[in-house]
């Protein structure tokens, strides 16, 4: 899949989660309604991609989203960025119109 990629420096940090957490290293990015505009990107670790499931893989680690998400994030890039205020994985969208301060919602 084209649609999405994951950076290297994300896959590694997914990996190194999840073998703390004894799962397999899936990354699932969904959006919800809601934040400061309009949409929020939730992240979490998953067991295994649904059926319909979009699937992007970096160095082993897989990145899946389900086809509602992926309407309003295809082409976007999940990275991993460690600063001074702190470490986040973070979403490039080329989607989006309009994004806040924290990074973790936008608009289209």
């Amino acid at each position: 899949m084209d649609q999405l990629t994951l950076s290297p420096a994300a896959a590694a940090r997914i990996a190194a989660i999840a073998a703390r957490q004894n799962k397999p290293a899936i990354l699932r990015l969904a959006v919800e309604g809601g934040g400061c505009s309009g949409f929020q990107y939730r992240f979490g670790l998953d067991d295994g991609p649904a059926p319909d499931d979009a699937v992007s893989e970096t160095d082993g680690v897989r990145l899946v989203v389900d086809p509602v998400s992926l309407d309003l994030v295809a082409g976007a890039t999940v990275d991993y960025v460690e600063s001074l205020g702190g470490a986040a994985f973070r979403v490039t969208n080329p989607q989006a119109s309009a994004g806040c301060g924290c990074g973790a919602s936008f608009a289209v």
